[in-house]
């Protein structure tokens, strides 16, 4: 594998301006758990749901803006997130969004059955049931607000994969919160650190961090903010981004009541 570029390193605003309020308003956060599930989701969830899509979303955005800045463009374009994303493995999330869009078309194999023909690409749905793809559009206004926070425009078609990106990615920690909350706990799951050549290792895990088996405390019928962080340990399988997105979940939520 050829060595990376190294990272440049955030500037004292940019990381302030990350760590502000969030796009993704918790009023939209609460809106995809109750396509997920039935339970109760305390403020406090959905204010951490909000700032790690956000986090996510930032990551994605600085990515391809440094692809472009390479070809001295600011608007982004679907090449700049298929770059972004080959740097940086730890930005390859909201995978279900991968199949529906022609971005990332060609990049997921051919399937074959069990007689061995080819399973023909899946079909944009056109289900009336609330989906993390049918309701992407849901978070267009966020992803323009953070494109414009991060110094950036976006083609449509850019925008569309964003949009797509933080609600599968967002529908995907709602049924992982979901899930922590009904197990009780994190059961079951491992932590893979990519370290791509040139870079140090991230420092491991502090005694007792989300990255280990857990047990949560709590009703089994309330999604709380330590059921998003679990999720988020899920989710995002270790490195530079889980930390991040974690830090900032915690000091998004650090005044927000519980209720």
């Amino acid at each position: 594998m050829a060595t990376q570029p190294a990272r440049p390193e955030r500037s004292g605003t940019e990381t302030a301006s990350v760590i502000g309020v969030s796009p993704f308003k918790p009023s939209l956060v609460k809106a995809v758990f109750r396509d997920v599930t039935s339970m109760y989701v305390s403020r406090s969830a959905a204010w951490a749901a909000a700032s790690v899509t956000r986090t996510v979303l930032t990551e994605i955005i600085d990515g391809a803006r440094r692809v472009a800045a390479e070809e001295a463009r600011k608007k982004l374009v679907p090449g700049d997130l298929l770059s972004a994303i080959d740097r940086n493995v730890e930005l390859e999330v909201g995978n279900k969004w991968y199949d529906h869009s022609p971005t990332f078309q060609g990049l997921t194999g051919v399937l074959y059955d069990a007689e061995g023909v080819i399973v023909p690409s899946r079909q944009r749905s056109r289900s009336r049931k609330p989906s993390a793809v049918v309701g992407a559009h849901r978070f267009e206004a966020g992803v323009r607000k953070l494109l414009r926070s991060r110094g950036a425009t976006a083609v449509p078609a850019m925008l569309r994969d964003l949009d797509g990106i933080a609600s599968v990615f967002l529908t995907d920690v709602a049924r992982d919160a979901a899930m922590v909350v009904r197990e009780g706990g994190v059961k079951r799951f491992g932590t893979v650190t990519p370290v791509l050549s040139g870079e140090p290792a991230p420092s491991p895990f502090l005694k007792g961090s989300l990255g280990a088996p857990s047990t949560r405390r709590g009703d089994g019928r309330t999604i709380d903010r330590d059921d998003i962080l679990a999720a988020t340990t899920i989710q995002l399988f270790g490195g530079h981004l889980r930390q991040r997105a974690l830090t900032e979940a915690r000091e998004a939520t650090r005044n927000v009541s519980a209720g």
